[in-house]
């Protein structure tokens, strides 16, 4: 199993990157853990309380989940993996059944930022956007998706996203093996990666 982790600020396109490798490999190879699913439970809180959390905050995931379930599809055992509602700031009841593919993308701002985390994985990449064109795309996001204002938006940017991108998020590039900057339309660099993740693939195969 081939265990790659793709991290980069909020709006910095890994989804569209996460996309274009599972695109590139063989149908139902790739399974994909978002960090973003791994929110704390915040169940006992109320409506004010959950509102006043900063998700943007390492403190905000629940990393022994994470971990726990990253290890069970390591040793080939299908997981639970819990759904979050950015409308409800909580868990859903329901889940999503992962069964362990040869490849598994753990995606998601903090993906690097968990030692224990990063030792599981065979390639750590970081997509590296720049700010305004992150904020656009936030906006876009948060109004459709989230029903949220472009004046909220942009106040959160400047508030939490950008502060919290800075101390936590940006620092984790150092981790990177390869960096992509812009994202998806970072067609050369996006070839590249899936050169070298189909080489990772192939070496796996020769060590078992």
């Amino acid at each position: 199993m081939t265990i790659i982790g793709i991290a980069g600020g909020t709006g910095s396109g890994k989804t569209s990157v996460v996309d274009e490798i599972v695109n590139a490999l063989p149908p139902n190879y790739v399974a994909v853990v978002p960090v973003d699913s791994y929110y704390n439970d915040t169940t006992n809180l109320t409506d004010e309380e959950r509102r006043a959390i900063n998700f943007d905050h390492p403190d905000a995931f629940d990393w022994k989940l994470l971990l726990q379930q990253v290890k069970q599809l390591k040793h080939g055992n299908a997981i639970e993996q819990p759904i979050y509602s950015y409308i409800q700031s909580n868990r859903l009841q329901r889940t999503v059944h992962v069964e362990p593919k040869p490849v598994i993308i753990i995606e998601g701002i903090m993906a690097l930022i968990n030692p224990e985390l990063r030792k599981m994985m065979d390639l750590k990449v970081f997509v590296d956007t720049d700010g305004d064109e992150r904020l656009i795309r936030n906006i876009r996001r948060d109004i459709v998706e989230r029903g949220r204002t472009a004046e909220i938006v942009m106040q959160r940017y400047l508030d939490v996203l950008k502060p919290m991108h800075e101390q936590f998020i940006e620092p984790t590039k150092r981790f990177a093996d390869i960096i992509i900057p812009q994202g998806k339309t970072n067609t050369v660099g996006i070839s590249i990666l899936r050169q070298f993740i189909e080489h990772i693939i192939v070496d796996n195969k020769k060590k078992k």
